[in-house]
């Protein structure tokens, strides 16, 4: 079975690092050093699956002002099940109906535990293989730190 996507950008990397170039690094160089390496260029298959990369990456980075002052993301995406299918929908918060928000807020929240628990994975396997100095410890409580944002937002308002 051949590699995925995913896999031949990873070797790409690889190979990157092994030619010497600098690191670390940003994405952007890597992609120019991919480019003029012949490693990667646009397939055709892929160009509509970029555009909605790109498209869904302006969604979430929409934001409005609701009638409260807030800053609110105005796009949010839900994935549900068609038939066999997956598909993810996209809804505008100030039209979306309570079932569609529920379920994207449900599934962001699903994203930011999954976020937080390979951060956790990340940091013990540092601290146990690669760190000889003091332990770095990692809370995932983020009660005071959204009651400090809060806090900052609400002396801001007034």
């Amino acid at each position: 079975m051949g590699r995925s996507y995913t896999q031949n950008m990873q070797l790409i990397i690889d190979k990157y690092r092994k030619a010497g170039q600098p690191w670390p690094t940003t994405t952007r160089h890597i992609a120019q050093w991919a480019i003029a390496h012949g490693l990667w260029k646009p397939q055709a298959s892929k160009l509509l699956s970029l555009c909605a990369d790109h498209i869904s990456r302006a969604m979430r980075e929409e934001y409005i002002i609701d009638p409260q002052g807030r800053k609110v993301r105005a796009k949010h995406a839900a994935t549900i099940k068609k038939g066999d299918e997956q598909e993810t929908l996209w809804e505008d918060i100030r039209t979306g109906n309570r079932e569609h928000m529920a379920i994207a807020f449900q599934q962001r929240r699903q994203q930011i535990v999954g976020d937080c628990h390979q951060l956790k994975i990340d940091v013990d396997s540092f601290n146990d293989n690669q760190n000889s100095e003091q332990l770095i410890q990692m809370c995932l409580d983020f009660t005071e730190d959204v009651a400090e944002i809060e806090a900052a937002t609400d002396y801001d308002a007034a």
